[in-house]
């Protein structure tokens, strides 16, 4: 398979997907935005994974680049290409869906429950997923969900946590792609987060101690939707 992947800061990257992205029977190419603005050619490209960041979807002034990303988003999503996209990812989704997206009420930084809608547990692409689910965030904006698409799953402070489209497009607030390694850059490039006051915001002690019992499961959860995505489920 032909995959490209879009990376936004050099601490967000493909975390726990790289293996299986990165494995010898696919070609594998990325464009990093704090590098290099170039895209590829949409038509070679079956894949596209957009990953997470600390801007937003409207800070095109600051950001040009976000324009052009957010046409190939637009024009992979027509074409049919599977697309995955994380935190960042699921919102400039959302955006070029039509979606509204803003601040949420509350950041959610830290181990958090989610809890899955009745479709996507009766969906095979979340086969294997409990109802609740502890997972990883790390997120202050959040997004409507657009025409045609499908709810996921809502935490207590965040109605929309991701969406399925069109049986070819998966769009997730949370980080089930984080490792021990990218969780501690987060902690390292975005530690003034950490400092406001707010419920829904840990401590980088309480991240670091949910590594241990949380992680193994995020990434095994990750797995099963990267090789549903692929295959079409």
């Amino acid at each position: 398979m032909n995959i490209h992947y879009f990376k936004h800061v050099p601490f967000e990257g493909l975390g726990c997907m790289k293996s299986w992205v990165k494995s010898p029977e696919n070609k594998v190419t990325a464009t990093k935005f704090y590098e290099d603005h170039r895209l590829p050619f949409i038509d070679i490209c079956e894949m596209l994974i957009i990953m997470g960041g600390p801007m937003g979807v409207c800070d095109d002034k600051k950001y040009p680049w976000l324009v052009q990303e957010k046409q190939f988003i637009e024009k992979a999503i027509a074409k049919g290409k599977k697309v995955i996209g994380i935190c960042l990812g699921a919102q400039l989704i959302a955006d070029v869906l039509g979606a509204k997206v803003y601040k949420n009420a509350h950041k959610e930084i830290g181990w958090h429950n989610i809890t899955l809608t009745e479709k996507a547990l009766a969906s095979p692409l979340f086969q294997g997923f409990n109802k609740d689910e502890k997972v990883f965030q790390w997120h202050g904006d959040t997004f409507d969900i657009p025409t045609g698409a499908t709810n996921i799953a809502s935490s207590e402070v965040c109605q929309h946590q991701g969406f399925v489209y069109k049986n070819q497009v998966l769009a997730l607030q949370f980080h089930l792609e984080s490792t021990e390694k990218s969780i501690e850059k987060l902690i390292e490039h975005c530690h003034e987060e950490l400092t406001e006051k707010d419920s829904f915001i840990q401590s980088s002690e309480q991240i670091k101690e949910g590594i241990e019992q949380n992680l193994g499961r995020n990434n095994t959860l990750m797995q099963l939707l990267y090789n549903r995505v692929s295959n079409g489920y």
